[in-house]
């Protein structure tokens, strides 16, 4: 396997970003076996982005401004959607106690929140389509099945990576609980994160 391939992909699963922000989260408000299902709803977010540089989806997105323009604000939206719900104290991003409204946040409300966040992300086509064919032999006799080893070996990373994540803030959760005030300022924090990477995907170009 290429060790370069495993640097550069941890590097960017690693850094932060809109997954890491709503395993974070996920994990503050809901623990670690919620942090777990929002990690799994990111990586499966990947899926549609792999199966578009596979086809070719993404060179079509890629050339086309208005395409690309469509998916990014269609992503912003989203962001500032979840801003908007972390900062109401609303949906599956709301801080409680133990056992308090977690028949409301179920697994798949959890997922489909993480799925969205990375699948209106253009910026994740582009990388898929520039970045994994660097790592395919021009020889290789079968480079779609290659693309869709290293894909996987990405989306099993990014897995790991945000669970990760998602652990470490659930051990953070006890305290976080115990204080009113710094649950406020978690939430503010938060919403205000995402707003600014809505505002990063905003400015973000093809």
């Amino acid at each position: 396997m290429n060790l370069e391939f495993l640097t550069v992909s941890l590097l960017v699963v690693a850094s932060p970003g809109t997954g890491a922000a709503v395993a974070i989260a996920t994990g503050l408000s809901r623990g670690a076996r919620k942090a777990a299902v929002a990690a799994l709803g990111c990586t499966l977010g990947i899926l549609p982005h792999v199966l578009a540089a596979v086809t070719g989806l993404a060179a079509l997105l890629h050339a086309s401004a208005l395409a690309f323009e469509v998916v990014k604000y269609a992503g912003v939206a989203y962001l500032l959607h979840l801003a908007w719900l972390t900062w109401r104290q609303q949906g599956v991003l709301k801080i409680e106690p133990d056992g308090a409204g977690r028949s409301r946040a179920s697994n798949w409300q959890v997922v489909r929140h993480a799925v969205l966040v990375n699948l209106l992300n253009p910026k994740l086509s582009m990388f898929f389509l520039a970045f994994l064919p660097q790592f395919i032999a021009r020889d290789e006799p079968a480079p779609t099945l290659a693309m869709l080893q290293l894909s996987a070996l990405f989306m099993a990373m990014t897995f790991a990576v945000f669970a990760l994540y998602g652990a470490f803030a659930a051990r953070l959760r006890e305290r976080v609980l115990g204080s009113p005030r710094a649950m406020a300022w978690l939430r503010r924090g938060f919403a205000a994160g995402f707003v600014a990477l809505g505002a990063k995907l905003a400015l973000a170009t093809r």
